[in-house]
């Protein structure tokens, strides 16, 4: 069996020792340059002494803190360690040889890893004008799709699909295909027209929606996110479920950033004043850019990404080359601070015009 693995953003420690440097700035993986809720942190220091205990398997307390802020019933609610987690449990549950999975391509690399391990055939379609081409999706269904996956903004674009485009598309596909709309990037969208797939969810049993912990909520170290979904398919992949999955201080920490709604406030504020400033950089740098809904920006550098990526590694920055996603010109950045941005800004253009 041939599976690509997935490779991800370098860490900070690594770069140090290679590089011999003292400070790095990582803008490669999508993480919250504010980190996460002072909340979060607090609760933390205040459970640390129980980590002996096992945690709530079931996750009831983070479940219910979650139905209340989404107006759902918990039992519609599964954790996952990440979200990303809950993906391998779909393509577990979902997919077997001889089935095949519909993703966009370039889009998140562990649709494809995960159905590949359940031996399903991946069924690749490009995106269109950078977008997920939702109509172009629909006419690859086969009597043999089980699963569509649809990130959501898409990731590493950045884009997204609007609620009318969802609307019609789920409206043509089949009851028994499997629509997951990964939406890691959420909170960070600003575009009105964004669909409401919690609705979609609560209406149609084929439907799940995967959301994270991971990025505005600063708990990517932690591993939580959860899935909603109509009862019957949460308990499914319940059964394939390990039954400690996500850990005792993940599940609390996220209980707490639930009750910190500024914190995600401020942090959308950065990303959009932070965007608003690369835009204006990357314009004068005269470089192609694909404008975004979530903290991240894939922008064109050409023939030279190896060198341009190589060279701000050596500098202390580290951004994400995007050969493995089939755009070997482009490299995807993490939106941070207006001090990392401008380190990035003023290195990129040293690197440019060399």
């Amino acid at each position: 069996m041939r599976i690509r693995p997935y490779r991800p953003g370098r860490p900070l420690e690594e770069v140090k020792r290679e590089f011999g440097l003292k400070k790095v700035i990582k803008l490669a993986s999508n993480e919250n340059p504010l980190g996460p809720s002072a909340k979060a942190i607090q609760a933390i220091r205040d459970c640390v002494s129980q980590i002996y205990f096992y945690p709530d398997g079931s996750g009831r307390e983070l479940k219910e803190a979650l139905a209340q802020k989404l107006s759902l019933d918990s039992q519609n609610i599964i954790l996952g360690n990440g979200s990303d987690e809950i993906v391998s449990m779909i393509a577990q549950v979902f997919l077997r040889r001889g089935d095949n999975a519909i993703m966009a391509t370039p889009s998140f690399l562990m649709y494809e890893i995960d159905a590949n391990l359940s031996q399903a055939r991946i069924m690749s379609v490009p995106l269109k004008d950078f977008k997920i081409d939702l109509e172009r999706m629909i006419r690859a269904v086969t009597p043999k799709t089980r699963v569509v996956f649809i990130a959501n903004p898409n990731n590493p674009t950045g884009t997204i699909v609007k609620g009318e485009e969802v609307d019609r598309f789920v409206s043509r596909l089949p009851e028994n295909v499997l629509v997951v709309f990964d939406e890691a990037y959420y909170e960070y969208v600003e575009a009105e027209d964004f669909p409401q797939t919690l609705d979609l969810a609560r209406n149609h049993p084929n439907i799940i929606v995967l959301r994270t912990f991971s990025k505005i909520y600063g708990l990517a170290g932690l591993r939580i996110g959860y899935g909603v979904a109509g009862k019957e398919i949460i308990d499914i992949l319940n059964r394939v479920r390990s039954p400690f999955n996500v850990n005792f201080l993940a599940q609390v920490a996220a209980i707490a950033s639930l009750t910190d709604q500024e914190q995600v406030r401020r942090s959308r504020q950065l990303i959009r004043e932070e965007k608003k400033f690369l835009y204006s950089h990357l314009r004068k740098l005269e470089l192609f850019f694909v404008p975004t809904e979530a903290n991240f920006i894939l922008i064109e550098v050409g023939k030279k990404t190896k060198e341009v990526e190589y060279r701000l590694l050596e500098k202390g920055i580290i951004v994400r080359g995007m050969r493995a996603y089939d755009l070997p010109q482009f490299i995807r950045v993490s939106i941070g601070t207006r001090e990392q941005n401008k380190e990035f800004i003023g290195e990129l253009q040293a690197i440019l015009s060399s």
